[in-house]
Order: structure tokens, then sequence, then C-alpha cells
């Protein structure tokens, strides 16, 4: 992914908010989980852009939010995200890249798309994006990595990863982690590419007695089968070996001498589950639209740990109209969890972000975000968000404004 020059452009947006589906981690006087919605005000604002010089580019894209609701002020907050792209030629041969996300939200209803400055997937970052309550979280994901073309047609990559997770309530669980990687890229034709890569990852919990240690072996393929039409993948296999901490019934006996029904245990076990993702894109004359999916291991939402994941997504994006931007997207996840309480979870997410330019420096802008949670197991998982965001953006330039 490689755009043209965009130039630093800062933004602000004043917008009337309505929210439904709201959830902190407590339960109602039913004992039930918390239902609440409420009209509000948001001002958000921003900058983003890139710059190049002779051997670096430097993109940047950070965006800030405050929004209040007059009758439900506890889920009043700020949210922030930060993403940075940074590529440095050191040699005819030799590229470093480096890549950082970080943010703060308290909910999550802020979809999860490409940027036009900062030229990376966020989807392969370790960004939250599957939170079922709505309670502050941090997180920090950092990238970087060598490529070596040793010819026209071989390259070779090496990487690191880092990220962090934090919530605010101690019954939820953050994460830590980091790992390796490295591939291998032979370009057979003008069209197509093949290759092989292996990946190593690392995390634990905090709160609780849990890592997970992640070994995968992938092949990939990538091939334009058209001027419009591309595809990228892999698949292969990953070995998951989870450590945990459960609880275990004693022996009535036993219970009866020492006054304690359960004891903890630390729990074992290693899966083998297939790691695969891969991404359709067809090109039209002002945008693009995409189809993707995958499976692979990941750390969890911070209610449930470590879990096997299935995603599928399809979205439209369109720039082309001289006074409009136009973004839609929707998702599905389902995710078996493997670590502290074993059962089944998903979501299903859609999104459409439009903006038109009323004047002068002056665009309309409206979001509409919606979310299921899903589970056959446990059945208060299953509730429905929205979110609808209608109202102002102000920037210099006349190229349509994204606030996505």
């Amino acid at each position: 992914m490689q755009g043209g020059v965009i130039d630093f452009r800062p933004f602000l947006d004043i917008m009337g908010i309505y929210d439904a589906g709201l959830n902190g981690v407590s339960v109602n006087s039913q004992g039930n989980p918390v239902n609440d919605k409420g009209l509000g005000v948001q001002v958000a604002g921003g900058i983003s852009g890139t710059h190049s010089w002779k051997h670096i580019r430097l993109g940047l894209d950070y965006r800030a939010s405050i929004r209040h609701y007059p009758n439900i002020s506890f889920y009043d907050g700020t949210d922030q995200t930060l993403g940075l792209s940074l590529t440095d030629r050191l040699s005819r041969h030799t590229t470093f890249s480096l890549r950082e996300s970080a943010g703060i939200f308290s909910n999550n209803f802020s979809s999860l798309g490409f940027s036009e400055a900062v030229p990376f997937d966020p989807a392969a970052a370790f960004i939250p994006r599957n939170d079922f309550f709505d309670n502050r979280t941090i997180y920090l994901s950092t990238q970087a990595d060598i490529t070596v073309q040793k010819s026209a047609r071989l390259s070779l990559d090496f990487g690191a990863d880092g990220f962090l997770q934090r919530r605010r309530s101690s019954a939820l669980f953050g994460v830590t982690g980091g790992g390796a990687r490295g591939d291998l890229q032979y370009r057979l034709t003008r069209r197509s590419t093949i290759g092989a890569g292996y990946t190593y990852t690392h995390y634990s919990f905090t709160g609780i007695l849990s890592s997970t240690d992640l070994h995968g072996l992938v092949v990939t393929y990538a091939v334009r089968l058209s001027r419009n039409f591309e595809f990228s993948g892999y698949g292969g296999a990953m070995r998951a070996e989870t450590k945990f901490q459960q609880n275990v019934p004693l022996d009535p006996a036993v219970a009866a001498i020492i006054g304690v029904a359960f004891a903890s245990e630390v729990a074992y076990r290693v899966d083998y589950v297939p790691n695969l993702a891969g991404r359709l894109a067809y090109t039209v004359q002002h945008g693009v639209f995409y189809a993707s999916g995958g499976h692979a291991i990941t750390p969890g939402n911070g209610l449930f740990l470590t879990s096997s994941s299935t995603n599928a997504g399809v979205g439209y994006g369109y720039t082309g109209f001289k006074h409009w931007s136009i973004n839609a997207s929707a998702g599905y996840n389902k995710s078996n969890s493997l670590g502290n309480v074993t059962g089944t979870y998903g979501s299903y997410q859609g999104s459409l972000n439009a903006s038109r330019l009323l004047f002068r420096y002056t665009h309309g802008v409206i979001s509409a975000n919606f979310n299921r949670y899903d589970s056959g197991v446990f059945s208060n998982y299953n509730r429905w968000t929205y979110s609808i965001r209608m109202g102002l953006g102000f920037t210099p330039g006349d190229v349509p404004l994204r606030l996505w």
C-alpha cells in the first residue's frame, strides 16, 4: 500500500450523538447486565498526513474526541487514537519500517479502517476490536521490520512485535506480549508472488496466572488477476501452548476436613489450529471493494482469554465524488475460548460513514454503527449496540473529509 503524499491536515468536528446498548462493568437491580442509552454531544479533532524526505517517509494519523451525555454522565469520556508509520531506505537493497498503533477508548463504536496517511492495515496490528464492556481500555502496538531485496525477484523480511492492552476494571484482564517473525517472498511472474513465513508470539495476562506461546508456519500467495482485481492470502497451521489457572472441586472427604470445596490448579493444553487469511480487492475508478476472512489464535477480549477465532468482512470505500466521501463495512466474528472459561462467543458488526462538502472548509458528516454480540453458551452475552452521529466538520482543503 503506497499512496501519494498527503499534506498534514487538521480537522475539527461537532456532532450530536445517540448511543444505545451502553454497558458498564456492573449489573442492575435485577442482577442483569446494564443496557443504557442516551443522547449527547461530541467534539473531536486531530491531524493526519504524510511527509517525505530523501530516504524517509513519515505518516501520521491522530484523532481525539470528548463526549457528554446529559442524562447518563457515567458514560462521559474521551477517546484518542494514534497511527504512525516510518519507512527508511537504509541502502539500495535494505529498508527499515516502523508501525505504531496506540489509543485509549471507553466504548467500541468507532470502526477500524484504513487511513490514507498511514499505509498499513490496522487489522494486522494488535488492536482490541471485540471488547464487550464500555470500560476504559488502553492499547499499544509496535511492529518493526527489516526488508532485504536480494534480487529483482527474491526478498527477505525479519520483524518483531510488541503490544499491551490494559483495562480499567479489575474484573477484566489485560495482556502483554511480543514476538518475532520472518518470511521469504519470490516473484514468479509480473502478476504473482509466492512465499513462506514463520511467526512466534508469546503473551501473558494481568490479574490471572495465564500465558500462551504460539508457533505458526504459513505459505503465502498473491496475484493480480486483472488490472483491477487482486488476491492475497496465506495458509498453514499454528501450535498454541496455553497455561491457565482454574478451580477444581475437591473430594467431599477432603473438603470436609479442610473446609474448602475447591482448589486452584495450573492447567496445560496444546492446540493445533488452522492459520488462514485471505483478501480479495476490486478497484473501481475512485474506490475499492474488498472481502477478507481468516482463522487464527487471538488474546481474547478482556472477558475471555486465549481464543480460536474466525473472522470475515466486506467493505466499500469511495472518494470519487467531488464533494462526497463514503465508507461502508460489515464483519463477523466467532470465537472459542481456550483459557479461563471455555465456550463460544462472537459478534456481527456494520458501519456506514459519509461526509459531504457543504461550502468552503465545512462538511456535513454522518456515521452509523451497530454491533450484535452473540453467544449460544452465555445468554447474557447476547445484546445489541447502536451508535448514530451527525454534525459538521471543519478542515482546510477541497478534498472530502474522512473522520473514520
